[in-house]
């Protein structure tokens, strides 16, 4: 009988113990589901996602050309035998462009892909379109682990620009959305970028010593796993398979319509050049290094590692002073390209390692005052000139990003042999100080408050299209003291219910912020 007693006191005590478990875990639940924190879970999760596209864009540095270069050595001997030396000039050239090739694959391919992810993730939300990025950077990632040949890194390569062109567009956008204040959405925006920043690089280092010591499958493998277990908390807390509250969202503007907007198109020129620098820095500075001060290869490895403290100071004191003086967001930007082409018209006067960081910070913090500023200046434009869903506006974003990184691999090295490494900073410099005015266009922009965003009013701009008209004509007629029902019997709704829209709107809230 004792037996049987304490097998049953054994057995209420584990149910008591399942239970207890089971209200905790209905409690975090619970907790989760509360805006402020899923909020800033969802911060964490989109974070980590940009951490890791950065981490694998840059962690092929230290491990791809040397481990194409063996493979390239081994095959030649197969074919050659000790006749190889003769094919070395030929190998050596084929192998530059074949990595060129291999580091532009990704930007080429988000470049392709970025306009249909924008339109998709307008149309079905952030949460899906960033769990399908995740999904295929960690099927890339496992990919470049187990690649033993050019074309299966390439394959690896390319799948990392298709999952990168919806988890970066997603999880960016994702952050506009639900950061509506533009003091947090600055700030949320700007630790974003720190993450991006420290991906890029802290990969190199990180990518080397472990390719050294525990050879080419580890790095990936390690990024893999993190890469799933972001997957796994973004659908334990999002759940985005459950939650289609989507549908009754507005409809984006396309992404051609934003294109054109003259606004918006300065904003995407300047990121492409303020990154042309870096993305053109990257293949050719080691190259000269080893030639102009006989650096080393940890000298070439943490050379950009500096840099990343800059960049996080720039990130930092642009939110402040965006929180502050919200209006000069333009300024700050435009300062940050007089900066980046300072700096990049330096890189080729340095004479040592430790002169050459000083002007690399520079490229840096002038990235992180850029970018910064002009993210959030993306969402306010759309708040303000068009409907607030923001995926095709980051879409853009990330194609101007694109541009600049598919361009350096492929053409940096070529102006390097026809005209100079030291006439390549200066064209890169020279740019970026003449563009720097074309952002006064956005001064009165960054003026215009989302509560007076009428189109008739904002930029002397007349109303475009039915649902602008019935707006404004509400309004008119609310300023004159005529009840909506009048408005309702001149401008019947259309098939897609424009007027039962703008009505709730304005009958929510007619002194809170506006958009159109």
């Amino acid at each position: 009988m004792e037996p049987d007693g304490s097998s049953a006191g054994l057995a209420r005590k584990a149910a008591l113990k399942f239970s207890e478990m089971s209200d905790r875990t209905k409690q975090l639940g619970s907790a989760m589901h509360e805006p402020e924190r899923q909020r800033r879970v969802i911060l964490v999760i989109v974070c980590v996602a940009l951490f890791l596209d950065n981490m694998l864009y840059m962690v092929i540095v230290p491990i791809i050309p040397d481990y194409l270069a063996e493979l390239e050595s081994k095959q030649t001997v197969l074919v050659h035998g000790n006749s190889s030396t003769t094919h070395g000039a030929n190998n050596r050239e084929k192998l530059d462009m074949e990595i060129g090739v291999l580091f532009a694959s990704k930007a080429i391919l988000q470049l392709l892909v970025n306009p249909i992810s924008g339109t998709f993730i307008d149309r079905v939300g952030y949460d899906i379109p960033l769990l399908v990025g995740l999904l295929v950077m960690f099927v890339s990632t496992c990919i470049f682990a187990f690649a033993d040949n050019y074309w299966t890194l390439f394959v690896a390569r390319s799948l990392q620009g298709l999952g990168s062109a919806f988890a970066d567009t997603a999880g960016i956008a994702m952050i506009a959305d639900k950061y509506t204040e533009e003091a947090e959405r600055s700030r949320a925006l700007g630790l974003a970028l720190a993450f991006i920043s420290f991906g890029s690089l802290v990969a190199p280092p990180f990518g080397g010593v472990l390719y050294e010591f525990a050879g080419k499958r580890v790095p990936f493998i390690v990024l893999a796993c993190v890469c799933l277990a972001d997957g796994i908390l973004l659908l334990t807390v999002i759940k985005p398979f459950s939650n289609r509250t989507r549908e009754n969202m507005p409809v984006g503007t396309p992404i051609y319509r934003l294109m054109i907007d003259p606004y918006i198109a300065v904003v995407a020129g300047a990121l492409t050049v303020c990154n042309i620098p870096l993305a053109f820095l990257e293949p050719t500075i080691s190259n000269w290094m080893e030639s102009t001060m006989n650096a080393s290869k940890w000298e070439m490895g943490l050379v950009w590692l500096p840099a990343f403290l800059p960049h996080v100071l720039g990130v930092y004191l642009t939110v402040r002073l965006a929180a502050k003086y919200p209006h000069l967001q333009w300024f700050y930007g435009a300062l940050g390209m007089v900066i980046i082409g300072a700096s990049s018209c330096t890189v080729a006067a340095c004479k040592n390692f430790v002169q050459l960081i000083f002007p690399l910070c520079g490229i840096c913090f002038g990235i992180a005052l850029v970018d910064t500023a002009l993210l959030p200046t993306l969402a306010f434009l759309v708040d303000v000139r068009h409907v607030s869903v923001y995926g095709s506006v980051y879409a853009i974003a990330d194609i101007s990003y694109s541009v600049a990184y598919a361009l350096g691999p492929v053409i940096a090295g070529k102006i390097v042999h026809s005209t100079g490494f030291l006439q390549l900073n200066l064209g890169m410099g020279l740019v970026n100080v003449l563009y720097a005015p074309a952002l006064l266009l956005l001064r009165y922009v960054c003026q215009v408050k989302p509560s007076a965003s009428e189109r008739n009013v904002l930029l002397e701009e007349g109303p475009s299209g039915l649902y602008d008209s019935i707006k404004l004509e509400e309004r008119k007629l609310k300023r004159k003291g005529l009840c909506s029902t009048t408005i309702k019997s001149a401008c019947p709704v259309d098939e897609n219910g424009l007027f039962e829209r703008s009505k709730s709107s304005s009958e929510e809230d007619s002194s809170g912020p506006e958009y159109t």
